[in-house]
């Protein structure tokens, strides 16, 4: 009956330890694993400019053609937050060795829970900002401000405080700067336009990216 009993026991860690494993294959693992089977298959360009973050990013399939002269390496995962960017930096940022590093994110991790406040998010991409510092030095990073997605508007005076506090810190130093796309995505109301966007009112259509290109361009390293 003991050999039975240690039997169970040792099932029950076993299978724990295994759900363990599982959940920490953490969210947007497989995600992460396309974008290296993917550049084993095709070798990325070295020393690209590096789009990095959420869907904003992910959808933007033909962001090269956006910004022709300038190599473009696309690393955006969909639904991703910073601490998501964080996580996975060591695959998705620092191995590209990039010329530059061109980021969206912030505006799921203000939508996932009430309990996020604008500080947080700004606290997030500064821990990502540091990281970066230390592993590529002074690489130049542009943050691209957070979108007014109609679909959250909820979110508005948040997203304009992480605009406001993340464009002040960028301003310290001279490899970082700030793409306003917020306020060129408003109407002459001060309302987001309703025909650069998706049925969902959250992801942009073409008329948004185009909107998002001459903010970004200037800012591009040659």
């Amino acid at each position: 009956m003991k050999n039975v009993f240690k039997c169970l026991v040792l099932l029950i860690i076993v299978t724990g330890t295994y759900t363990d494993a599982v959940a920490q294959q953490a969210a947007f693992y497989s995600d992460i694993q396309a974008f290296k089977k993917a550049d084993e298959t095709q070798a990325p360009p070295k020393h690209a400019i590096l789009f990095v973050g959420s869907s904003s990013f992910t959808k933007w399939k033909d962001v090269q053609d956006y910004f022709p002269g300038y190599p473009i390496l696309n690393r955006g995962f969909g639904g991703s937050t910073l601490p998501d960017v964080i996580r996975y930096a060591g695959d998705i940022i620092f191995p590209y060795q990039p010329r530059q590093i061109v980021i969206y994110c912030g505006e799921n991790d203000l939508a996932s829970s009430d309990t996020v406040t604008a500080a947080m998010v700004v606290e997030r991409f500064k821990t990502l900002f540091g990281m970066i510092r230390k592993k590529l030095g002074h690489v130049p990073v542009v943050f691209v401000s957070l979108k007014p997605s109609p679909s959250r508007s909820r979110l508005f005076p948040k997203m304009k405080e992480v605009n406001e506090q993340v464009n002040l810190f960028l301003k310290k130093d001279k490899n970082a700067a700030f793409a306003d796309v917020y306020s060129k995505m408003l109407d002459a109301g001060g309302q987001p336009m309703k025909d650069i966007f998706l049925s969902d009112s959250l992801h942009m259509n073409a008329k948004g990216y185009a909107i998002w290109k001459p903010v970004i361009e200037p800012l591009l390293v040659k």
